[in-house]
């Protein structure tokens, strides 16, 4: 399939939250700043894949007790940092007919108030729940895998992926980490920053690498003028 043709698809982005929309990690960063015994060679295995993504983070969230959630919830909104040009992506997205989904292994106690300042529909925002019922606090998983993938994600980015045929859809990937690995082996084009860049030269995947949402913007529509030429 040419350019051309490959530009008649619908696009639709799929863009990861922690350390993509935001400059931190967030998860990390809450688990680092309240510390809790232990994490550290949890948050090492999810990193090099020897433990889940769903495991890891069930377990890394377990280590935190709920009496400390007024805490927890406060630190993990305050912290976070939008990267540049987001807001600009989406106004761009909105212009150019681009349907832009936010697919994120974070928690609902922080993606949902921070994406609140944008424009964003909530049935768009895919990211794990949260249980503060019990003694620590637990995670949920209502976006698993589906019978096509066994790789245990928590939340299954290739799952959404799915619901939008590569026959009739340009699948972008804009991530950062081991959350986007599998969704990159399916996406038509990634942009990429930190271990994903990695895990796509290893791979062998094409990918662009950004630092800000500007980068994107400017590709995505040099790609358009290439077609339109």
């Amino acid at each position: 399939m040419n350019q051309r043709q490959h530009d008649t698809k619908k696009k639709v982005i799929f863009c990861d939250f922690d350390g993509t929309i935001t400059i931190n990690d967030n998860i990390i960063a809450i688990i680092r700043h309240f510390d809790p015994p232990g994490w550290q060679p949890i948050a090492e295995d999810v990193i090099a894949q020897r433990k889940s993504i769903k495991q890891g983070v069930g377990e890394l969230f377990r280590l935190l007790p709920t009496s400390r959630q007024e805490e927890i919830v406060h630190f993990a909104i305050n912290n976070v940092r939008i990267r540049e040009g987001f807001a600009e992506l989406l106004d761009y997205c909105v212009e150019q007919s681009i349907a832009f989904y936010v697919t994120s292994g974070g928690i609902d106690f922080f993606v949902y108030p921070v994406l609140a300042q944008f424009p964003i529909p909530e049935d768009h925002i895919y990211c794990n729940a949260s249980d503060f019922t019990g003694a620590n606090i637990e995670i949920l998983w209502p976006h698993s895998c589906d019978e096509h993938c066994s790789n245990n994600c928590g939340m299954c980015k290739t799952t959404i992926m799915r619901r939008f045929p590569k026959e009739q859809y340009q699948r972008i990937i804009i991530g950062d980490s081991v959350t986007d690995f599998e969704g990159a082996k399916q996406a038509d084009l990634v942009y990429s920053r930190s271990h994903l860049t990695e895990k796509c030269r290893e791979l062998g995947l094409p990918y662009v690498a950004f630092e800000t949402f500007h980068d994107v913007i400017q590709d995505l529509h040099s790609r358009k003028e290439e077609v339109n030429s």
